[in-house]
């Protein structure tokens, strides 16, 4: 499953012409709505702030992200991403999304009940693990 995950980002990033990291970021951005500071961003993906901001640089330059002020505190800046982008994303994973549901209309009530349940222990795990390294 892990494998199949890197193989689908690294297929994402192809698609929207930016690299793996850029790919991944991109990700975290579309997830949150408010936006994050180029700093949390840096901490989601594992990097330094040096290099947090060279990327946010060169999603800007692309016009995949934005920076914007903090909704409530002026001082700081906010990474957005781009209208274009959200567009670019939901298109380059429509066919994913299609076949992801096309799967799961195949499968009968009980069976989606113990898939969705699964998934979510699963998805509970990864973070409690994520969250102890």
């Amino acid at each position: 499953m892990l494998r199949a995950n890197g193989e689908a980002t690294h297929g994402l990033a192809r698609r929207l012409g930016v690299g793996v990291t850029d790919a991944i970021a991109l990700d975290h951005l579309l997830s949150s709505p408010d936006g994050l500071g180029p700093t949390e961003l840096g901490h989601r993906l594992g990097i330094r702030s040096a290099s947090a901001t060279t990327l946010v640089d060169r999603l800007e330059a692309a016009g995949h992200a934005e920076r914007v002020r903090h909704p409530s505190d002026r001082r700081r800046q906010t990474v957005v991403a781009g209208n274009r982008t959200r567009q670019q994303a939901a298109e380059a994973l429509h066919p994913l999304i299609q076949r992801i549901e096309a799967a799961a209309a195949r499968m009968a009530p009980d069976e989606v009940t113990a898939a969705t349940a699964f998934l979510h222990e699963v998805a509970e795990a990864m973070r409690d693990y994520a969250g102890r390294a």
